[in-house]
């Protein structure tokens, strides 16, 4: 196991729950487990968020009350209304009360075909109604066996993040695509370099601005490997998604963050 190491200055992280198509029946108990689970000197090392299916975002959002754990929608539409059949405009994810979107996941990019630029389009989008964008990238095995890791990253953070990112409203969430819900975590320095590449980049593009971005893991993430995975340069979180949907999980994950200072 990683040694435990002191988290970046000026970032405070953010462990957040992408809960897919999953929720149905259960979620009022879920919420009430994390907003009991969440307690006040965890809350002093990260941040929390949860991103229910659009159709339970308004009812999560309300049971979360002011229990400083945020909200979001997994995707948002670019345009803010009109002949969209089964879209969500990032208006309405504020409207029923969502602070933040997933832009670019790899589910959206895979089943639906979505390119870098649409992606940006989102996370312009989610500024427009003054949501904060988590642009999530990530290669797939092939890209990863044939050593294409970084081109791939470069090539997306230059495509699906905007001009105009800071730390205010950007979140990249770097997910291997490999590793996502098959229980395959990449190697401790495979991470590290990787958010490496993505804080350079950052850098050289933002500036300051990316120097203080939150930088996320995500794939496989579970409360036995958060503590490794969470200590490691530049992993300034996770999004994770299967063990968000068992509150003893998802809770340990953030566990990972009590002793750090």
């Amino acid at each position: 196991m990683k040694e435990i190491v002191t988290m970046t200055p000026d970032i405070t992280p953010i462990v957040a729950g992408n809960w897919k198509m999953n929720g149905s029946g259960n979620s009022q108990s879920m919420v009430r487990e994390l907003v009991e689970g969440f307690d006040t000197e965890l809350r002093q090392k990260v941040d929390m968020a949860i991103f229910p299916p659009a159709i339970l975002l308004e009812r999560v959002s309300n049971w979360l009350g002011d229990a400083t754990i945020a909200s979001g929608a997994q995707d948002c539409h670019a345009n803010a209304s009109g002949a969209h059949t089964g879209d969500t405009a990032a208006e309405m994810i504020v409207d029923a009360g969502g602070s933040m979107v997933l832009v670019g996941h790899s589910e959206r990019r895979v089943d639906h075909n979505e390119s870098n630029k649409i992606v940006a389009t989102k996370a312009e989008a989610a500024w427009r109604a003054g949501l904060v964008a988590f642009v999530c990238i990530g290669e797939l095995e092939a890209e990863r066996r044939s050593g294409n890791t970084l081109d791939v990253l470069a090539e997306q953070l230059a495509g699906s993040v905007p001009d105009g990112a800071n730390a205010a409203n950007t979140v990249v969430a770097y997910e291997p695509v490999w590793a996502i819900g098959t229980g395959l975590v990449p190697e401790a320095s495979d991470v590290e370099e990787a958010h490496a590449f993505i804080r350079k980049q950052l850098v050289e593009r933002f500036g300051n601005g990316g120097a203080t971005m939150r930088i996320l893991y995500g794939g496989s993430v579970k409360p036995g490997n958060a503590g490794e995975l969470m200590a490691i340069k530049n992993v300034d979180g996770a999004l994770v998604g299967g063990a968000s949907l068992k509150s003893e999980d998802f809770l340990g994950i953030c566990e990972a963050y009590r002793n750090m200072t």
